[in-house]
């Protein structure tokens, strides 16, 4: 019989952190062990866990996974947070998507300088409010429904809510022209397994930190600067 789920990687958000949003929405407990020194990561290297040489790494069902779209995907489909049929998985797939897209304007914000982190911070926001929550804003409106796809609660939606929030992060009041995600964001964030990982002392990560990225750094061996958008 299989164990608990457990997560590989570093105790910060990365690409793991979407996983940890969609397992907590399906109410799944799980198992961290955190990537603290180089031995760590070469020990799963030697052992062939890693499929690229990369985390995320999650131990589920009997399986190794790697690679974030395949975890999460499985995860959804377990789990029926990938819509009832190919035309709704196809939609959720669509959504997703550009949130990812979204998200990776987002995701090496801690590794930049602080002169980078300026100029990356406007065009997050520029990104967001120009390309991306007026396509989310436009679905709400249209269907008049609770959620984005088949108005039942899905993948699309956890990965907006997590968007949502991570932008927020960077300009507070972001949402002030898109009344229908505002009232998304009110919803979903009261269904009662989210509600859960939005409390303190669940298992979401905070904003990444100088600690972090210094982890980060050490473990991958990055010795390079990364550059704004």
């Amino acid at each position: 019989m299989a164990g608990k789920t457990k997560l590989y990687y570093f105790d910060g958000r990365g690409k793991m952190e979407s996983i940890r949003w969609l397992l907590a929405a399906a109410g799944v407990e799980f198992e961290e062990e955190f990537l603290e020194t180089r031995e760590q990561y070469e020990k799963l290297l030697q052992g062939g866990s890693l499929l690229f040489q990369q985390v995320p790494l999650v131990e589920i069902d009997g399986m190794k996974m790697v690679q974030t779209r395949a975890i999460l995907s499985y995860i959804a489909a377990k789990y029926n947070l990938y819509g009832k049929d190919l035309k709704e998985r196809a939609l959720i797939d669509m959504y997703v998507g550009g949130t990812e897209d979204l998200m990776g304007f987002i995701l090496f914000f801690p590794f930049l300088s602080a002169e980078d982190k300026e100029k990356q911070r406007a065009v997050i926001v520029q990104k967001a409010t120009s390309r991306y929550f007026p396509v989310y804003e436009k679905v709400l409106k249209d269907h008049g429904q609770d959620f984005l796809v088949g108005n039942n609660f899905s993948w699309a939606d956890v990965h907006l809510l997590e968007a949502i929030l991570m932008v927020e992060e960077k300009k507070s009041d972001v949402l002030s022209g898109f009344p229908q995600l505002q009232a998304f964001k009110a919803r979903i964030s009261s269904i009662p397994t989210i509600k859960k990982f939005l409390e303190p002392g669940s298992q979401r990560k905070p904003v990444p930190d100088d600690k972090y990225v210094e982890t980060v750094r050490r473990v991958l061996r990055m010795y390079y600067d990364i550059k704004a958008n």
